[in-house]
């Protein structure tokens, strides 16, 4: 072989290594944030006793095991049996702690921002902290991180900075939301089948669960491109369910598959989409991508062709 052709096939080999090598870092640039809501847990009217713990259990060892450095926000009101902490909800949530994860102000009462006063709203949040400060300052951490309940955030300016200026006043830091989804439909529908005992549903709900979240997944990547050119780190709201417990794994399994590594929620605001100005207001609760988008001066198709939750899935809830 002459010294041409061995140059033109090194030139070749080089560029499909550089080709290769760009490709894969930008697979491993992939990022999502795991954020559990609702805790200690949803049970949608279980009878199994155990069930809060059983979730907190599963979905805690199986963070542990892919090394997802979750986070949940509590609703504290929970926690309460009467005027009294329960101690047993109260070691739910210390199991999350004790094994190195993070906890955030999910409100005291799940009180929605559109439907109550300024005054009532923080009022329920200060309620909400008494307990998660202790809790937190026992694991050398420091309550910080604030989730609006169903994404409530404002449905004007006034109200918006109205929050806004109460969380900085009060040292939290709100978490966006970017992959936002109906997880709770499939959730009230795996209960339905579990109280059934129906294993067969369940292992279908949970198929049609995992395939309508990579869909989602996929939607919001489409949405991050179009409103800032690339794929932003992600935020992926997920509740405490039974859901959630049982087919976290598989759903970990499905974003590593689509190239993603999990980080925490202090990691999320290293990406300056994070910083972007929210300019517009309504009622609705939905991703900050298209917050971010219609602030930038997009039109509202930014939100056309969501995926929907299939028709059988809803159908359970009717029966």
């Amino acid at each position: 072989m002459g010294k041409k052709n061995l140059l033109i096939i090194g030139v070749l080999s080089l560029t499909l290594t550089l080709s290769y090598g760009q490709n894969s870092i930008k697979q491993n640039d992939k990022k999502i944030c795991i954020t559990v809501d609702d805790l200690p847990a949803v049970t949608y009217g279980s009878t199994n006793k155990n069930i809060k713990s059983e979730i907190t259990t599963k979905l805690t060892e199986t963070f542990e095991k892919y090394k997802v450095p979750a986070i949940g926000f509590v609703v504290t009101g929970k926690l309460y049996d009467g005027e009294s902490v329960d101690s047993t909800n109260l070691k739910l949530i210390e199991m999350w702690l004790d094994r190195g994860f993070d906890l955030g102000n999910h409100t005291y009462s799940h009180f929605d921002y559109n439907s109550v006063s300024d005054t009532a709203y923080f009022n329920d949040i200060i309620k909400s902290q008494t307990v998660l400060k202790s809790l937190l300052q026992k694991h050398n951490k420091v309550l910080k991180y604030f989730r609006h309940p169903y994404l409530h955030s404002g449905y004007d300016s006034i109200r918006s900075k109205s929050l806004n200026d109460f969380l900085s006043k009060n040292n939290y830091i709100a978490a966006p939301v970017t992959i936002d989804n109906d997880d709770y439909i499939f959730a009230e529908a795996y209960a339905i089948a579990d109280k059934e005992n129906n294993s067969s549903l369940k292992r279908e709900i949970g198929v049609e669960y995992i395939n309508y979240m990579e869909q989602k997944l996929h939607y919001f990547e489409e949405k991050s491109i179009e409103v800032f050119n690339r794929n932003i780190t992600q935020s992926l709201l997920i509740h405490s369910s039974l859901l959630n417990a049982d087919y976290f794994d598989e759903l970990a399994d499905m974003y590593r598959k689509n190239g993603y590594s999990f980080v925490s929620q202090d990691e999320v605001f290293n990406d300056p989409a994070y910083s972007t100005h929210v300019t517009t207001y309504n009622k609705q609760g939905f991703s900050w991508i298209f917050r971010w988008g219609l602030s930038k001066g997009m039109n509202q198709e930014i939100m056309d062709n969501d995926i929907l939750v299939p028709q059988k899935i809803s159908e359970i809830l009717k029966k």
